[in-house]
């Protein structure tokens, strides 16, 4: 089985529009084991029951932000070691820093197109 047919990603964008570019991406690439959140707070809720292969979040969300998410990911024995990749239309070196800072491992700004998604996911699980 290939890595794509059993990779479980999880998409965290309060933006429907987003959200949706997102997962047509994944779709796109292959990727069929897909979850969804509107927010930061009930993706850590869903993620610590059921944790996921990579978490795919937008930074700018109302609650927990992208980077918050990441941290209480980072500080959960069940869920630390998710890979996460941070969305987002401006990401300047102070937000790079933290995320890295955090355990980011890899991200994307928008706009973005599949191969660049599937690069970008590459990068952090290898090749799909």
């Amino acid at each position: 089985m290939s890595l794509k047919n059993s990779l479980s990603v999880m998409v965290v964008d309060d933006m429907s529009t987003s959200r949706s570019l997102i997962l047509m991406a994944l779709e796109q690439i292959g990727i069929k084991n897909v979850d969804f959140c509107k927010d930061g707070q009930s993706a850590l809720q869903k993620l610590a029951a059921k944790p996921v292969h990579i978490v795919i979040s937008d930074y700018n969300m109302p609650g927990l932000n992208g980077l918050q998410l990441l941290k209480a990911l980072r500080e959960n024995k069940t869920t630390q070691r998710i890979g996460f990749v941070l969305v987002s239309g401006r990401l300047d070196n102070e937000i790079l820093t933290t995320g890295k800072k955090l355990g980011l491992n890899n991200f994307i700004q928008k706009p973005f197109d599949t191969n660049q998604m599937r690069t970008c996911l590459q990068a952090v699980v290898g090749p799909l």
